[in-house]
């Protein structure tokens, strides 16, 4: 990032003249943390201590012997406290909005892992928490929901436009802004303004790092090839970025839905409806009409449909140093029962994309190679989108059954 907060045309700051002393008083009390050791230290403690890290790099013998080629490996972010990545990040800024006397902290979130570790890390800190959550969201992973509130943060339903994570974004945006003196926006992804796309990817990178050094200690070599699901952004970061301008190659992995045609899909890349765009207080790659309009969404998962993309990653795709490819909803499921069958793993449906995206690839390869594949979060959240998707039956008569029993006391 330059001192204006760009990588390449992205990124950047364009924010309402409101928000312009907080930014600069996050941006300058950011800096300062990161050149304080003993704040970096704190981090990696409560890392260490409250998440559980370093988390496993784990080897798929079924799934390598079932698929053939390049040796399937799985870096564990389903096991950090919550459940996803998403701790490594709020944990960081948690401890940044203490440091800066913040009482108060709201955040965004699609697929509510990063409102239930904004939840845990409030709750551990004592601070006040809110989060905004389109309501389309809240109906496909209440369970997310419902650990919220028990933790004691309030969660604001957002109905206004396609009801998920860019309006949720938005509303929280409008909060921020009338409350910035005390109270930290805990963005879950590398976008927004500047300093939030290299804070985030910062705080994440945890992940790439001890891949390096797990891929050395297991196999002996770096991976050839490593796997993310890509939406905003902030795992493909945390695992990417440590490993740029090296010879491993990347690859992230975005939510091709059900179809290519707008309001189908949440590929920004992998798609010609996507380009050159500032919205959100960034500039990056958004899904737009002709008008320019953002376009609406889908994705099986909630948190890959957002409209635009980490202006980190849309540097690197511009460069060459990250490809990009997709995977459609039913190679998605597919990629799940595969690896919840055949290694007794649970993945997210997020990071079934990534799953998708390496074990397409990973036939192409050859058994003297490594593959690396980000599971970003694990698949409780999920029950009822993949119970759905499943069309199981048993699950669905449970439900009536439960509810029926529910009324009538």
């Amino acid at each position: 990032m330059n001192d204006e907060g760009r990588f390449g045309q992205y990124g950047g700051s364009f924010i309402p003249e409101i928000l312009y002393s907080s930014q600069q008083q996050l941006l300058k009390a950011y800096r300062e943390a990161m050149a304080d050791t003993s704040f970096v230290q704190q981090v990696k403690s409560e890392m260490q201590h409250f998440s559980g890290r370093p988390t496993p790099l784990t080897y798929c013998a079924n799934l390598t012997q079932k698929i053939g080629g390049a040796q399937i490996y799985l870096k564990r972010e389903d096991l950090n406290h919550s459940g996803a990545h998403k701790m490594n990040n709020v944990i960081g800024q948690g401890l940044l909005a203490k440091r800066m006397g913040k009482t108060r902290v709201i955040a965004e979130t699609g697929a509510g892992q990063h409102g239930v570790a904004s939840a845990l890390v409030a709750a551990r800190l004592g601070l006040e928490c809110v989060v905004y959550m389109g309501a389309h969201d809240i109906e496909r992973q209440y369970p997310n929901v419902f650990w919220m509130k028990q933790l004691g943060a309030t969660v604001i339903p957002v109905s206004t436009g396609a009801a998920t994570l860019k309006d949720a974004l938005d509303e929280a945006l409008r909060d921020w802004s009338s409350s910035y003196e005390d109270t930290h926006y805990l963005i879950g992804t590398s976008c927004g303004c500047a300093p939030y796309p290299e804070m985030v990817a910062g705080f994440q990178s945890v992940i790439g790092e001890e891949v390096k050094e797990q891929s050395i200690q297991q196999f002996g070599k770096h991976p050839e090839r490593i796997y993310a699901c890509v939406g905003g952004g902030s795992n493909a970061c945390g695992i990417f970025l440590p490993f740029v301008d090296t010879q491993t190659e990347l690859v992230g992995v975005e939510a091709g839905g059900r179809s290519g045609n707008p309001g189908e899909h949440a590929m920004r890349f992998n798609t010609d409806q996507a380009r050159f765009g500032i919205a959100q207080g960034f500039a990056t790659r958004f899904l737009q009409d002709d008008e320019g309009q953002l376009q609406p969404t889908h994705s099986i998962s909630a948190g890959l449909d957002y409209v635009g993309v980490s202006p980190i990653l849309a540097d690197l795709e511009e460069q060459g140093k990250v490809r990009m490819t997709s995977a459609n909803d039913i190679e998605v499921i597919e990629a799940f029962k595969l690896l919840t069958r055949h290694e007794g793993i649970i993945p997210a449906l997020e990071s079934s994309h990534a799953v998708a995206g390496g074990l397409k690839e990973a036939a192409t390869m050859s058994p003297d190679e490594h593959l690396v594949i980000n599971i970003s979060g694990r698949g409780d959240k999920d029950i009822f989108n993949i119970a759905k998707a499943l069309k199981d039956e048993p699950f669905n008569e449970f439900l009536h059954s439960y509810l029926k029993e529910e009324a009538s006391q």
